[in-house]
């Protein structure tokens, strides 16, 4: 019987991909290749018998300081929480959090550090308007 590689899906936010195609073209893998490769030294590293676990643990679970933890330990505390800021910003909805304590109006910075100012009103839907915009003076005027 002849063993076969199977693949499963997995969904990869857009800026690790993105730094995975740039490493991958150096060392002439694709994009998947180099994503495939960063995961076995993850897995590698996480397994290494020099890699202190239990200290990464306690570190995570604010037990112990990260300053008396080794440099390849902080390096997969960062990574750890790096991981989890990703996830929780993933699955942050402050529209629903505000509406549901009853605001009417936030604000918040897009990716181009452009101000966005939504309000909703019982009959309006939350439509963003750049700051100092027509349509933002427009609605502060309301």
């Amino acid at each position: 019987m002849v063993a076969t590689k199977s693949t499963t899906p997995t969904r990869f936010d857009a800026a690790l991909f993105e730094s995975a195609q740039a490493a991958g073209a150096r060392t002439h893998r694709s994009a998947a290749q180099q994503l495939a490769h960063w995961a076995r030294l993850g897995r590698e590293l996480e397994a290494a018998s020099g890699l202190a676990q239990r200290d990464i643990d306690r570190v995570l679970a604010g037990q112990l300081s990260y300053d008396d933890i080794g440099d390849r330990e902080q390096a997969a505390v960062r990574t750890a929480w790096r991981e989890g800021i990703d996830a929780d910003l993933t699955s942050l909805d402050l529209r629903a959090r505000f509406e549901a304590q009853g605001r009417t109006r936030w604000s918040e910075v897009d990716k181009q550090g452009n101000v966005i100012v939504h309000e909703t009103s019982d009959n309006d839907a939350s439509v963003p308007a750049p700051a100092g915009t027509a349509a933002a003076r427009k609605r502060r005027a309301r």
